[in-house]
Formats: C-alpha cells, sequence, structure tokens
C-alpha cells in the first residue's frame, strides 16, 4: 500500500523524468521514450521507472541501454530541480504492457472475425 508521500514522490518523479528526457538528455539513439510510471519503495531509497519506447525491440534495447547510462546525469539533474533529502537511485525497467494490449486486441479482432 502506497502512502501520500509515495504517490506524490512518485508523481513529481515522474514529471520530472520526463522533462529530462525530452529537453536535457542529448542523445539522438534515445528515440521516443515514455515515461509510464514511477514507483519509490517506502524508504524512497529507489525508484522503479517504467519507460515505453516506440519502435523495434532492437531500438528499445538501445534505448534502455542510453537510459542506464545516463542514470548519473538524470539523477544530479533531478537533485538541481527537486528540493528533496536524497534522490532515489533509478531504476528503469521496461513498460510492454501497452504491447501485450495491442496482442490481446489482436487476438479477440481475430476471434471476432471467425465468429462473423
Amino acid at each position: 500500500m502506497a502512502t501520500v508521500k509515495q504517490d506524490r514522490m512518485d508523481s513529481i518523479l515522474t514529471k520530472e523524468i520526463s522533462r529530462i528526457l525530452q529537453f536535457e538528455l542529448k542523445n539522438p539513439k534515445l528515440g521516443f521514450v515514455t515515461v509510464t510510471d514511477v514507483q519509490c519503495t517506502r524508504d524512497m531509497s529507489q525508484a522503479k521507472v517504467y519507460v515505453s519506447f516506440l519502435g523495434q525491440q532492437e531500438r528499445n534495447d538501445a534505448g534502455m541501454k542510453i537510459l542506464n547510462q545516463s542514470k548519473g546525469f538524470i539523477r544530479s539533474t533531478i537533485a538541481k530541480n527537486v528540493k528533496m533529502r536524497k534522490v532515489p537511485e533509478l531504476i528503469f525497467v521496461q513498460d510492454t504492457s501497452l504491447e501485450q494490449g495491442r496482442k490481446i486486441e489482436k487476438i479477440i479482432q481475430e476471434i471476432n472475425e471467425k465468429e462473423a
């Protein structure tokens, strides 16, 4: 069960990381990335950052590599812009829920077409 403090921190980090990725992280190989969710641990020592990419899996893998290489820059930028005692360690996780949703939708559509 997340606390109000955790929810607020998740929201702040989601907005700030999205802003950093869009405007400050200058790497053309990153491609189009969206921060879909951030979940901080209770002690605020770690934050799982769920990201989704537009494109093929190879490009997604390259994007994840760039994000992991840029963790230090992203954390230090958060520290400069957001007033918090300690910026949590960032753990980037590829969010595949959109992809799974599309697959399920396609299967349902195929079933409906067979029944029609």
